[in-house]
């Protein structure tokens, strides 16, 4: 097929190709890869957590400001892997149902309804001609009533699912090779062998150690419930316990 005729698959949103592809959606994915970070989600028995790398991207940028974890509800958050404008955007959706569904329902919207509701807004943006999809992938913990802890990951095609752990960015593939052997021998992990075996996992597929100011973590977790951050003296403690254990 010359270039002529095929130029319209590569450029438009909206048709497909003969090989009932959609290329733009298929460079959205690559999109992903081009922030050079890696996130990793992790569930065990009673939590589940995120955890990301911590780039600082110019010198003279305060740190303070820099973050790949965001919350979205008391009992909810993500980390975001991609372009950080769209990350940004999707983030600020997210927030808005998420308080649109409070205030119609009274009660604050579940972890799985928050991912579906912006997995089929971002499968919208892959059949609207004047849009483009998010390049950027969203996976998110929370707590849930009825549930537990939950993890699920939202991708630019508009697909979430929940995970029991899952990853996005560079060394997507190394990562999710490396957690199928965990979670394989181990699937009901405590809270504090969730954190470990996230950091383990993105230490292996990044042959690095880390400092406590080189990643970020956030977890939920049935004794408590809230999303937050670890702090430096808690990443700190993990990463001595994991070090140890080595």
């Amino acid at each position: 097929m010359s270039r002529g005729s095929s130029a319209g698959f590569d450029r438009s949103i909206t048709i497909f190709s003969p090989e009932g592809r959609l290329y733009q959606v298929e460079y959205a994915f690559k999109a992903i890869n081009q922030s050079g970070l890696t996130s990793i989600g992790v569930r065990g028995k009673d939590s589940a957590c995120v955890i990301t790398q911590r780039k600082i991207p110019d010198k003279l940028v305060d740190e303070e400001t820099v973050t790949h974890l965001y919350r979205v509800t008391k009992h909810s958050g993500c980390v975001m892997t991609g372009m950080v404008a769209d990350s940004d955007m999707q983030v600020q959706r997210a927030r808005y149902e998420a308080a649109e569904y409070k205030y119609q329902y009274g009660y604050e919207m579940p972890p799985d309804m928050i991912a579906k509701r912006l997995a089929d807004i971002g499968q919208s943006y892959t059949q609207i001609a004047h849009m483009r999809p998010l390049g950027c992938c969203l996976i998110m913990v929370g707590w849930d009533e009825e549930k537990g802890a939950q993890l699920y990951r939202v991708d630019p095609a508009g697909f979430f699912c929940g995970f029991r752990a899952c990853s996005a960015g560079t060394k997507q593939t190394e990562s999710n090779n490396y957690l199928e052997k965990k979670i394989k021998k181990n699937s009901m992990m405590s809270e504090s062998e969730v954190i470990q075996t996230a950091i383990a996992a993105l230490s292996h597929v990044l042959a690095a150690d880390f400092k406590p100011s080189e990643i970020e973590i956030g977890i939920v977790s049935d004794s408590n419930p809230v999303f937050r951050k670890l702090t430096n003296a808690e990443l700190d403690e993990q990463l001595n316990i994991l070090a140890e254990r080595d």
